[in-house]
């Protein structure tokens, strides 16, 4: 992602939510094993749009995979 998410005061809350949520763990694998070889530059809008989940954790999904801090 282009953008420092770490540097916003809100991404530690939006990380913390995000890995609270009960299927959190299963769509990153997904998207680590699967989106991301098929498509590897997907935007957080078209993963949760394609996936059916929250903005939120599809920019936390992506920042973690494409190695950024994720708290």
């Amino acid at each position: 992602m282009s953008d420092d998410l770490s540097t916003n005061s809100l991404w530690p809350i939006l990380v913390e939510t995000v890995h609270s949520l009960i299927l959190y763990t299963h769509h990153k694998a997904y998207v680590r094993d699967v989106t991301l070889h098929e498509k590897p530059d997907i935007s957080p809008h078209d993963l949760a749009m394609s996936l059916n989940i929250s903005l939120g954790e599809a920019m936390v999904i992506l920042n973690e995979l494409k190695g950024g801090k994720s708290e």
